[in-house]
This record gives structure tokens, C-alpha cells and sequence, in this order.
């Protein structure tokens, strides 16, 4: 029996968790903290904090796991190249891990090495720097930490008087323990997409249909898939997919995202090196495979039949209103199962933050359904669900 040791226990490492038992493999969750989403469904877990490097090299001794599968940013990768030497199992790769965890090293690889199409952008060690930065780039910009997710930290800013605020944010909202941020161009983009992509060890990249989502501050609402693209957007976009998870090498699922405009076409905008939250909407029934059960078996290397859409869907985020130290309670669940073509996943999170994504709903309908009209279902389905 393999053993993967899963370093990062939220939601998407949950629904990975289910689908490596259910093909009969053995996992241990980590996390920061007890009691995390996947822990809950794992075989063992471990709780310490990722960015300290002899307590993750302490957990991968006493478990010997086969597969080191990343599913968070606050992680000391460094440590992976030495596990990787050692035979074990990095996924997709550790300079994959490396390079992504760090939007320093991602961009750079991008769009210097690889030419690929970015926003301009600068870096920023100070706020002197940062004012700098954002002068020359110009407003509106974009202000992120160099290591974050879901939005924290990242901001719109559109003067001068701006960048003060945004800087403070910015280094406050850093995950692990770089104090750098990058300032990028505002693209005024008319859509935006995550392309899922599957590297295998011995086969062709595959893509999936690609997946439309909406952001606010940075993190995501809603996805939607199939979003509507260009044919010849579509075909930059795989282009470029291809292109940067080649060099960044290894086998496994990557949210590839880009942001498209009728005018200036595609841009290349962030990867990560696994199941994307916007792709959860894939647990829809959307494709054969959901992006867990393509992540799994790309890292297994076990062959994997062309990704077909089967239906339309759509996922929608339930927001948390409150912070509460303890297990929240959820109403409204009958408002979602008396429904037709939906479901509902709860997290399982212990705790909540103010507009922590606690949950989703996910609507369906056959190939030719309206699929606006199953963006909204799920919607306005998410806002039925109250937490206490």
C-alpha cells in the first residue's frame, strides 16, 4: 500500500484524501493546526508548522511515506529537493513546488525565461520601494505578497495615497517568512480562466474544459464550467499551459490561470502546482474524472483516458459572516437538498474567520442547459446556508 504524507489539510486536500481511499491508499494529513478538513477523513495525521524544516523532516522520518503531496504555500521547500533525493516522491516535482509556492520565482520563469505574455511587473523589499515600483508601473496596479493564497494581502490600488496601506496589508496578509511583494499592471481583461492541466509521466498533457471563475479581493466566488473562450484563446492559453509545466517538470494536476481580453488576448497570471479551488466544480459531475481523481492518478502514473464534459456546472462559495473559535453550526441545508442537479459540501473547518469559504454548493445540467442560469441557481443556493 502507498503512503502519501499530505502537507496541508484544507478543503482541497479533503476531497483529495477521499479519493486516494477510495483506490486504497494510505495518507497522513498535516497541518498547523487540529482537526483540519482532510484530517478528517485521513489514517493518521501530524500537526506542526510546515516552515519549520526539522519538524517536517522529523514527520516525513517517522512516516516514510512514498508520495510528498504539497497542498498549501507555507511550506519550507527547500526540504523537498533533499526528500527527493533521498527517492521519495515529490508531486508534481520539487522544483515545481519550489518555483510556484513563490511568485518571484514563477513569474520570472515565465515571462523572462519562457516569454510567455504577463502583466508588468516590479518587486518591492520596502515601502520606499514599493512607491517606486508602483510609480513605474503605474495606477491602477495590483499589490501582492510574493507567498499568500486566496486573495490575503493582495490589493487594488489606484494612487499614490494607496501604496502606504497596501504595503502594511500586503506583508501582514505573507504566508511563511518572505517580506517581499510583487506590484503588477491592472490588466483590464474581459473574462478570466483556470485551464486544469495533467502532466503524466508517460503520456500527452492533457487539458480540461476550461473553468470560468469570479474573484473578489482576490479569492474566489464562483466557478463555472465550461466558460466561453475563443478558440484561438484557448488554443495560446494550452500553448503556454504546456509550455511552463514542462519546465517545471513532474506528474500531477496544475491550475493554470490567464486572464483574457478581445483586444490584447491572453495573459499568463499565477499557477499552482494542484487542485485548484475554482476547479472544485468539477465535484459537479462536470467531467468523467473530478481534478482530484486527475491529480491522483497522474501522480500514480496510472493511465488516464481523454477528459470528455459531461455536463455543465457551476460552484458557489458559502462565506463565513462570523469569527468564531469554535465548530460552527449550518442551517438552511434543506433550502440545497430539496433541489434538483445540486449539492452541498461542508468543510468540515473548526473554526471560522470573517468571509472564510466554509463550504459550496455545486448545480448541474445536461450539455445544452442554460448555464447561466445554473451560475445563479448555485448561487443563490450558497446564501441560503446561515452559520452560527
Amino acid at each position: 500500500m502507498k503512503k502519501i504524507l499530505l502537507l496541508g489539510s484544507g478543503e482541497l486536500g479533503k476531497e483529495l484524501v477521499i479519493a486516494a481511499k477510495r483506490i486504497g491508499l494510505y495518507v497522513v494529513a498535516c497541518d498547523s493546526y487540529r482537526n483540519a478538513p482532510a484530517m478528517q477523513v485521513a489514517d493518521a495525521f501530524e500537526v506542526f508548522d510546515m516552515l519549520d524544516a526539522k519538524a517536517l523532516t522529523a514527520a516525513v522520518a517517522k512516516h516514510q511515506p512514498d508520495l510528498i503531496v504539497p497542498e498549501i504555500e507555507a511550506i519550507r521547500t527547500e526540504c523537498l529537493y533533499t526528500f527527493e533525493e533521498q527517492g521519495i516522491q515529490v508531486v508534481p516535482s520539487a522544483k515545481a513546488v519550489n518555483y510556484t509556492m513563490n511568485r518571484k520565482a514563477i513569474r520570472d520563469l515565465a515571462a523572462k525565461e519562457l516569454g510567455l505574455k504577463t502583466a508588468r511587473y516590479q518587486y518591492a523589499t520596502s515601502l520606499a520601494e514599493l512607491q517606486e515600483a508602483a510609480d513605474a508601473i503605474g495606477y491602477p496596479c495590483v499589490i501582492k505578497p510574493l507567498m499568500s493564497s486566496s486573495g490575503k494581502g493582495q490589493s487594488l490600488v489606484r494612487s499614490q495615497e494607496d501604496v502606504a496601506p497596501a504595503w502594511e496589508y500586503g506583508c501582514n496578509g505573507s504566508r511563511g517568512d518572505i517580506k517581499e511583494l510583487i506590484v503588477e499592471e491592472f490588466i483590464s481583461f474581459d473574462s478570466e480562466i483556470t485551464l486544469l492541466t495533467v502532466t503524466q509521466q508517460d503520456g500527452p498533457t492533457l487539458f480540461c474544459p476550461p473553468i470560468g471563475h469570479v474573484q473578489k479581493g482576490g479569492d474566489y466566488q464562483e466557478s463555472f464550467q465550461p466558460a466561453p473562450v475563443a478558440h484561438s484563446h484557448l488554443l495560446a492559453a494550452q500553448e503556454m499551459a504546456e509550455k511552463v509545466t514542462r519546465a517545471l517538470g513532474g506528474a500531477g494536476l496544475w491550475g493554470v490561470e490567464f486572464f483574457l481580453s478581445h483586444e490584447k488576448g491572453v495573459y499568463f497570471s499565477e499557477l499552482s502546482p494542484r487542485p485548484h479551488d475554482t476547479g472544485m466544480v468539477t465535484l459537479a459531475g462536470t467531467q468523467h474524472l473530478s481534478e482530484f481523481e486527475l491529480h491522483l492518478y497522474a501522480m500514480l502514473h496510472l493511465p488516464i483516458a481523454p477528459i470528455t464534459l459531461d455536463r455543465i456546472g457551476a460552484s458557489a462559495a458559502i462565506l463565513s459572516p462570523i469569527a468564531c473559535a469554535a465548530m460552527p453550526c449550518y442551517s438552511g441545508l434543506e433550502k440545497v437538498t430539496a433541489e434538483g442537479n445540486c449539492y452541498i459540501r461542508i468543510f468540515g473547518k473548526p473554526f471560522t474567520r470573517i468571509n472564510r469559504r466554509m463550504g459550496i454548493t455545486l448545480c448541474y445540467a445536461p450539455l445544452d442547459g442554460d448555464l447561466l442560469a445554473v451560475r445563479k441557481k448555485a448561487k443563490h443556493l450558497a446564501q441560503q446556508i446561515n452559520i452560527q
